[in-house]
């Protein structure tokens, strides 16, 4: 399903997350992890918003001219399962289409570091996507970020707030950075073709 909204309208990436320097490196931040990088590519820094429950970053992204596109970057400063009010005010707030929001967000069913990219769809028992469902329905992106399943009998619970592995740290900067890539690819590019480049 590709979904066309005005090229003026702006976008809205959501890196999922908990706040607060204890969650900082757990697997279900690795959507933070993302919207940080993402604030250092557009050079500003995150500013608690003032409308909603969240840190937000204003830039463009993409090359300059009439190419580029206008973005708020956000964190949501609640906590992961109630992710979808602050998104919901932000989405009012800046006037973005539903179709114009991308959630970046840590996935339990697919491999460590692979990534997949689509609109509407399921939460897969994302909390985080649950409450943003939840609040504004299914028609929103999803930079999906592959963390894998937990080993032998560890509950999910656990594994997605335990911080990445020694070994899955060495490449999480690369992982990171090509999730950067795919969400502004999505947004300059379109799903379609951002699809054919990241969703290995």
């Amino acid at each position: 399903m590709q979904m066309t909204t005005d090229p003026s309208a702006p976008w809205l990436i959501v890196g999922l997350g908990n706040p607060g320097p204890g969650y900082a490196m757990n697997r279900h931040n690795v959507g933070f992890m993302v919207a940080d990088l993402l604030a250092e590519r557009i050079g500003g820094s995150f500013k608690r918003s003032g409308r909603a429950q969240a840190q937000v970053l204003e830039g463009r992204i993409g090359p300059a001219g009439p190419s580029s596109r206008r973005v708020v970057l956000a964190k949501p400063m609640s906590y992961m399962n109630v992710s979808g009010g602050p998104v919901t005010a932000l989405r009012d707030f800046y006037k973005v289409p539903t179709a114009n929001i991308v959630a970046v967000h840590d996935e339990l069913d697919i491999d460590y570091g692979t990534l997949r990219l689509k609109l509407g769809g399921g939460d897969n028992g994302h909390n985080g996507l649950k409450s943003m469902t939840k609040a504004m329905g299914p028609d929103y992106h999803r930079v999906r970020f592959g963390i894998g399943r937990p080993p032998g009998r560890m509950q999910v619970a656990d594994f997605v707030l335990k911080d990445f592995a020694s070994a899955e740290r060495k490449e999480l900067g690369y992982f990171v950075d090509r999730a950067a890539d795919a969400a502004e690819a999505l947004v300059i590019e379109g799903l379609e073709r951002a699809q054919s480049s990241y969703n290995s």
